[in-house]
């Protein structure tokens, strides 16, 4: 197989991988609380995290990260686990998956924006229709097509969701500046990450121990492994193979959709005219931003 079809695969892995999550968020938070299963998955990823370490040989590299790398890691693990899983795992308890997903499918969108007060780019006439384009489509979902109606009232659980966007684009930014080997910089970031996860468990939650709680753990392990683990080392391994970036990039449009599918067939959720809609606008106003960004 050539290394561009290497990378397709593991594109087409990582897909695969993201379409199952919101699914797997909502199982796990059927017996869960967002902080009991933050603290499962955050353990179970940095399992995974430190075996593809150990099996790459590069374990001793932890002891040698530099003073400043390290602060940048501590600030790292504070969005990313931490703030960034507590509120999205919270929106998710509020809102219908078919509602949390794809608003925080909008996070690029996010990003162009805080890149503007943050990065000192300017947003041009594309980019701007991209925000208008995705922003029209979290309105579609929200309100089912009726503003009396938003997410069934719920306008607590849909200003959640989009603030995990800008926690997740937020930690994007400060990443850029880290000088860290990607798995390395990500192993460091959820290890310091886990004492925060673990104080807000024990100060507002309770160890997930008990019989309802352990019924959740099968899935919280799935969304540490898999959601925050292996899907960004098969993403980075597809990056790294293909000859052309936008080609894997484009890949990741195909996993909102996959999604609604799992969540209709294993939730129960009936798919809405307003969701399709409101999707299809956040991909379009994703697709725009892109071909603006190259520009």
């Amino acid at each position: 197989m050539t290394d561009q079809g290497r990378a397709y695969m593991y594109g087409a892995a990582t897909v695969g991988i993201w379409s199952t999550v919101a699914t797997a968020f909502k199982l796990a938070l059927r017996h869960l609380d967002p902080l009991q299963l933050l603290l499962v998955a955050t353990i179970v990823s940095l399992l995974v995290l430190l075996t593809v370490l150990a099996w790459q040989g590069r374990l001793r590299e932890l002891g040698s990260v530099r003073r400043a790398d390290l602060a940048r890691s501590a600030l790292l693990g504070a969005l990313n686990p931490f703030l960034y899983y507590v509120v999205l795992f919270e929106a998710y308890r509020l809102l219908p998956a078919q509602v949390a997903q794809p608003v925080n499918y909008t996070w690029a969108i996010t990003l162009t924006l805080l890149s503007v007060p943050l990065l000192g780019h300017r947003v041009t006439r594309g980019e701007l229709l991209a925000v208008l384009v995705s922003y029209a489509g979290v309105v579609c979902i929200a309100t089912r097509g009726d503003l009396a109606t938003l997410a069934e009232g719920n306008l607590h659980g849909v200003a959640l969701a989009l603030a995990s966007t800008v926690i997740w684009a937020l930690y994007w930014i400060a990443n850029t500046r880290s000088a860290l080997e990607p798995v390395l910089g990500l192993t460091l970031g959820f290890a310091f990450g886990l004492p925060w996860v673990l104080g807000a468990t024990l100060a507002f939650s309770s160890l997930p121990l008990s019989g309802e709680a352990l019924r959740g753990l099968p899935a919280a392990a799935y969304v540490g492994a898999f959601e925050m683990g292996v899907s960004f080392i098969f993403w980075l391994k597809a990056m790294k193979l293909t000859s052309s970036a936008a080609r894997i990039g484009n890949l990741i449009f195909f996993s909102p959709f996959l999604s609604l599918v799992l969540i209709s067939l294993v939730l129960g959720e009936r798919i809405l005219p307003t969701t399709l809609l409101g999707l299809a606008c956040i991909v379009l106003g994703n697709l725009l931003q892109q071909r603006a960004s190259r520009r």
